[in-house]
């Protein structure tokens, strides 16, 4: 079995709207004028960098943006230009929410258990409700058609979002998955429980993950071995908003700060529970004094990709990690003491400043080899996939995408035209967006 990386490739109306509470780096950047173009190549250069270390490597379309029915089910009439006009004037916090293209950071897209864990031996999907935040709650119905095309085959199940914010759930960013050849065990870190008032919870920053939700979905997809573990507090209020912000897992491989876990204990009961499934766990741990949390934050050390690759274990981390003192050592310590063969460091700022990094960007999807052959080929990044990708950007996408230029209504028809190319470029049909049908 190996991990297929899915990318979620930015989109046209990428910009600074810093909607996302608790995400320090979206927050700081509010209001910037953003780059689109840049954007999309850097993230396509990510995933080229990827497929280049030897593994498979897939691409996630945009989704449809503006979302006009929203702002339509919410009152404002006339037609698109009218609608977006009226908006602009009248609430463009509401504006900036349904032109987000946040749906690039795909490891909110879903929570993906694998056919060697669950008692049916599929693959099982459920897409992240994404509830606690607005702009991101419009993202699942998408994301569901997404994963139905690319993963059609009678080796894949897919679930409903989850309902409601009792079971808030946030995705892969708050699951990861350790594994032997043979088994896997899921990790599942949630920030608050729903049904208990008193049980210990962020005072700051919203937990965005229940402990109810990381529940259902192990149920719901017949897990064998799943362990759930809570966030620090602390952590959520310094700014870890989703635990690929403060932990990160792959193969047998643990990196984690010492102040991730509500419970001390944590490292431990993952290591006895990997034990439990054969394995034998890899654990890297960062103390403060090497990194404070703030520094976490600020670098995204543990939002890189850590991967197992032909030529050895490799962290791909965004330049923020070579630039800062502390981040750097860390990384130095991780090859020096033989956790990890080699770091990468990639330029993203454009997402960074957005609040997302490297392992933001990506869904790890596990599969074997007679699942791999069900995936749509079309949205696996071959050279020439990645080729007429970076074309289709330069034609389509704007150097500069300021606040103001969101009540632009020409700008409505430039996504329109780009994402429908880009429909017939991944084949995924002349009906995969809404405005096509």
């Amino acid at each position: 079995m190996a991990e297929l990386n899915f990318d979620g490739l930015v989109g046209p109306t990428h910009n600074y709207a810093g909607l996302s509470h608790g995400n320090v780096a979206s927050s700081s950047h509010r209001g910037q004028v953003s780059r689109p173009r840049e954007a999309a190549l850097q993230g396509i250069a990510k995933m080229a960098f990827v497929r280049d270390l030897g593994l498979g490597q897939g691409v996630l379309p945009p989704h449809d943006r503006p979302r006009l029915d929203v702002l339509r089910e919410l009152g404002f009439t006339g037609d698109d230009a009218t609608v977006v006009g009226a908006t602009a004037a009248n609430a463009p916090h509401l504006l900036a929410a349904v032109y987000s293209a946040s749906p690039m950071w795909t490891a909110n897209a879903a929570t993906v258990s694998a056919s060697t864990d669950t008692a049916d031996g599929k693959v099982h999907f459920t897409p992240a409700n994404l509830a606690s935040t607005f702009h991101r709650s419009l993202e699942p119905a998408q994301t569901a058609r997404a994963l139905r095309r690319i993963f059609g085959g009678d080796a894949f199940v897919h679930h409903a979002p989850l309902p409601g914010a009792a079971f808030g759930d946030e995705g892969a960013a708050n699951h990861t998955r350790l594994a032997t050849a043979d088994a896997g065990l899921e990790v599942h870190v949630f920030g608050r429980r729903a049904f208990e008032k008193d049980a210990p919870a962020p005072a700051r920053f919203p937990a965005r993950q229940t402990l109810e939700a990381s529940e259902a979905l192990a149920r719901r997809h017949g897990v064998r071995s799943a362990l759930f573990l809570q966030q620090a507090p602390a952590a959520i209020d310094a700014g870890v908003f989703h635990n690929d912000v403060i932990a990160v897992g792959h193969g047998e491989r643990w990196l984690m700060h010492a102040e991730a876990f509500l419970d001390e204990g944590a490292a431990e009961w993952i290591r006895s529970a990997f034990a439990e499934v054969g394995g034998a766990l890899k654990l890297f741990v960062v103390a403060s004094d090497q990194l404070p949390v703030e520094g976490a934050v600020k670098t995204y050390l543990f939002n890189s990709q850590l991967l197992d690759t032909p030529s050895g274990a490799v962290l791909v981390a965004p330049m923020e990690c070579a630039e800062d003192p502390k981040a750097r050592a860390v990384t130095e310590a991780m090859v020096a003491e033989g956790f990890l063969d080699r770091v990468e460091t990639l330029d993203l700022r454009q997402s960074m400043h957005n609040g997302g990094g490297p392992a933001c960007l990506r869904l790890r999807v596990p599969l074997t080899d007679a699942e791999r052959a069900q995936v749509h080929e079309p949205c696996l990044l071959t050279a020439a996939r990645e080729a007429q990708l970076i074309g289709w950007v330069k034609r389509h996408y704007r150097e500069e995408l300021a606040p103001a230029d969101l009540a632009d209504p020409a700008l409505i028809t430039e996504v329109r035209t780009a994402l429908d190319e880009l429909t017939r470029l991944l084949e995924l049909g002349d009906d995969f967006y809404d405005f096509q049908r």
